[in-house]
């Protein structure tokens, strides 16, 4: 997500975030960016970043979570050659490359203790070495650290050191969730579909009901979430199926709806009673198409020649798909039934 897309975040709850990025980013105080997967956290930082006298630095992003202990080291410090098995050739980390520029490190939570330490030491001194190096590197960077989880919870069962939860969270800034913010979801939604339809060069439009589907939709994935739904939209050239799996979560009271090929498997009293994979592939599709088939039905009061028509079946097929999903059949005026059923 571009920094870009801070501007549209003009919330009143992310008004305060936005006075607070425009005061710190002058300064070198480490941030710490707070709130849950896919807020926005890396626009912010990359706010920071834009906004300060670093900007025609190197900003550079490090996941905590994605590497194990021993490459996040290296990815981090950089190392000699021969520092280890595969090391052929020496290679600056992450503190080098970002010198004078702006360095983020997400999920900084999942950062392992020993790892900590080093970090700290980093903070205190601003110096450090390559993995399997003696020699001592001064570095001038500015840090900023994210997270999404609870950093208080984790220094009390000693996962997280409390020395260097303190040299982080100089400057705290917390995230609201999407869910609180719902008035930027129609500007997000149309920065994503001018940016989607200009990369795949389409002109795909997202209808009224289904920007309304979008607003009452909770998103636990936040503005990722919201992103990658856009992004679907525009691939597939229609909002229909998005709007379809939208809509079933709403009807499942905000849960995930099974989506066509996927299901999900309630308890069952025997643990051990076999499951058959095709039953399961067949009870999601079944479901997937029942909700597709009331979302329409009604959108159009129940009108089945029209709904036969947007589902592109035949009225007929309709009429049995009504039955076999176990729907109440609205009484309608038979001016919806087509000419050719009404004289059989």
């Amino acid at each position: 997500m571009s920094e870009s897309l801070l501007g549209l975040c003009g919330s009143g709850k992310m008004q305060p975030i936005r006075d607070l990025v425009s005061k710190v980013a002058a300064t070198n105080t480490t941030v710490l960016l707070r709130g849950e997967s896919g807020v926005g956290k890396e626009v912010v930082a990359r706010a920071i970043h834009k906004t300060s006298p670093r900007v025609g630095r190197q900003f550079l992003k490090v996941n905590c979570a994605a590497l194990p202990s021993e490459l996040l080291e290296s990815e981090l410090f950089g190392h000699e050659k021969g520092a280890f098995t595969g090391a052929y050739r020496q290679k600056p980390g992450k503190f080098e490359a970002a010198h004078q520029g702006t360095l983020l490190l997400d999920e900084i939570g999942e950062m392992p203790l020993r790892l900590q330490a080093k970090l700290l030491h980093v903070l205190q001194d601003g110096e450090f070495s390559r993995v399997g190096g003696e020699k001592i590197i001064d570095t001038d960077v500015r840090l900023i650290a994210a997270t999404n989880r609870d950093l208080e919870a984790s220094m009390r069962t000693h996962q997280f050191r409390e020395d260097l939860y303190y040299r982080l969270n100089v400057i705290e800034i917390r995230i609201p969730p999407l869910r609180e913010r719902r008035e930027e979801i129609p500007g997000l939604l149309d920065h994503f579909l001018r940016k989607f339809n200009a990369q795949y060069g389409r002109a795909v439009e997202v209808p009224a009901e289904t920007l309304r589907a979008f607003l009452d939709y909770h998103w636990p994935g936040n503005i990722r979430e919201l992103e990658n739904a856009v992004k679907r939209i525009v691939v597939l050239g229609s909002a229909r199926p998005v709007h379809v799996e939208i809509v079933g979560h709403l009807a499942n009271g905000g849960r995930p709806a099974a989506r066509p090929g996927v299901a999900v498997i309630e308890a069952r009293p025997n643990p051990d009673a076999p499951i058959s994979l095709k039953d399961i592939a067949r009870q999601a599709a079944r479901e997937a198409e029942r909700v597709a088939i009331k979302e329409v039905l009604d959108r159009v009061h129940w009108n089945r020649a029209k709904a036969a028509r947007l589902l592109q079946i035949s009225y007929k097929a309709l009429l049995y798909k009504i039955v076999q999903c176990g729907l109440v059949v609205h009484d309608t005026e038979k001016e919806d039934k087509p000419k050719e059923v009404m004289a059989s």
